[in-house]
């Protein structure tokens, strides 16, 4: 049992949530090459990357690390907002110059230059998404169609002095028409604090739990 400000005590999670939490999932990788693609860019791209309770930063159990869990939170926030708004360049402005959005084919996978991804995007990709999807003649978005993205489960997986590593899940729903589609996942954020000391996402991953699951369409936005 632990207390916060107030003095009140904060139940545990218990022993049985500490195993599971405890449990380490490594992706197993040639450590003779040198990194490439994702990996050169975020070394552990697993989203069950290894993680352990007692190696969290000190600065966590603070009111800095809380006050720094609540900013996370918010920028993971506003993204979902921004998404469902469909405001694409404020969403893009989220992102670091050199911003990489991925969302492999498969959740085993570590790198995108020579396995196929469903998204692999750097700032002039989405560009040309940003331009496709706005386009008067873009049939694809002249249904009516809405999003609704939720976003939870966030937790800071790493915080460093120049990068902060955070995990959570989501869920989208999609209505277009008469149609609705759910998507799964877990998100993975790489970010850093920029010249403005605003946080903004140098990397994010995008696990679908329904990856393999058939579509009558394909994705035409940032999930």
């Amino acid at each position: 049992m632990s207390a916060n400000q107030s003095g009140r005590a904060i139940p545990s999670a218990g022993p049985d949530m500490r195993q599971l939490l405890d449990q380490d999932v490594v992706i197993a990788g040639d450590a003779a090459r040198a990194p490439t693609g994702a990996q050169a860019v975020e070394p552990t791209h697993s989203p069950r990357a290894p993680h352990r309770l007692s190696e969290l930063p000190a600065a966590l159990l603070t009111a800095t690390g809380v006050d720094l869990q609540r900013e996370v939170e918010q920028l993971l926030y506003r993204q979902a907002e921004l998404l469902d708004a469909k405001q694409w360049q404020a969403w893009m402005d989220l992102f670091t110059d050199d911003g990489i959005y991925w969302m492999p084919a498969r959740p085993e996978q570590t790198e995108w230059e020579s396995s196929p991804s469903i998204f692999i995007e750097d700032k002039p990709m989405m560009e040309i998404r940003k331009g496709r999807v706005t386009h008067p003649n873009a049939w694809s978005q002249a249904p009516l169609w809405e999003t609704n993205h939720l976003v939870s489960h966030v937790a800071l997986e790493s915080v460093e002095s120049h990068r902060i590593v955070v995990r959570s899940r989501f869920h989208l729903m999609e209505l277009r028409r008469d149609t609705i589609r759910h998507f799964g996942g877990r998100y993975r954020h790489t970010l850093v604090r920029g010249a403005d000391k605003q946080l903004r996402i140098k990397h994010q991953r995008v696990d679908l739990f329904n990856v393999q699951a058939p579509f009558d369409y394909v994705i035409q936005i940032w999930v």
